[in-house]
């Protein structure tokens, strides 16, 4: 295929030959990545389009055979993915690449020194602050997201999204009540009367009307007149 010229009509059937032929060793690149978040077909198919890559930029000019420039080509494209579609959050390139140096550093360390190494191995291995590492290790945090919906407590009863506090408008409303209070106190002990009646008894203005002796009418220009008072009064304490 890299022999025949781009304008040859055997290409393309020759190209798509070579895919073919090799996609056995592009899903098998792709099963070494498997179980680490990402859905096999998903791997599989990034695996293919580094494989088509591969197929398409190959050059046997240089020396070098298909299976030794396919293998990183394809690797590359998985390694890409992993970097930029499987992250619950998007953190900036430089703090996914630094996730993986931790990870390779902290599996080489744990074997070279027998235990799990400390921040300080980590750094002085990378060559980097401890200030770094522990912003990589931060980063690191973003790869997965855990489900609201995850059970917790001692009995599961619980799920963590009823952990989570959340904004009480029930405290804006206890602000307004106490300014209330004042804001009531300077109404006259009828407005009082009729807007508890209205508001707090739940009373029509019907009925409002048929217990203070007054129409109907009367009783609405009264709840309106208050209210515009209350309304300048909280707006006053609010300024």
């Amino acid at each position: 295929m890299a022999a025949t010229p781009a304008d040859d009509p055997r290409r393309p059937a020759l190209r798509e030959r070579a895919i073919e032929a090799w996609l056995p060793l592009a899903r098998h690149l792709a099963r070494r990545y498997a179980g680490r978040g990402a859905h096999d077909e998903d791997l599989a198919q990034t695996a293919a389009v580094g494989l088509i890559k591969a197929v398409d930029r190959f050059d046997p000019a240089r020396g070098v055979d298909f299976t030794g420039y396919a293998i990183p080509t394809i690797i590359g494209e998985i390694k890409r993915y992993f970097r930029d579609r499987t992250w619950a959050v998007r953190v900036p390139r430089r703090l996914q690449e630094l996730r993986l140096s931790i990870s390779e550093a902290n599996s080489t360390l744990t074997q070279t020194l027998g235990r799990s190494p400390t921040v300080a191995d980590i750094a002085t291995y990378l060559d980097l602050t401890e200030e770094s590492v522990l912003e990589g290790l931060e980063g690191a945090r973003a790869y997965r997201a855990t489900s609201l919906s995850t059970p917790t407590g001692a009995d599961g009863s619980m799920e963590l999204g009823d952990t989570l506090g959340a904004d009480d408008h029930g405290l804006d409303l206890a602000e307004i009540r106490v300014a209330l209070g004042p804001a009531l106190a300077t109404l006259p002990e009828r407005e009082r009367r009729i807007l508890s009646m209205r508001f707090h008894g739940n009373l029509t203005q019907a009925q409002i009307a048929d217990r203070i002796g007054v129409s109907q009418m009367h009783v609405s220009r009264l709840i309106t007149r208050a209210l515009a008072q209350l309304r300048g009064q909280l707006s006053e304490d609010y300024a």
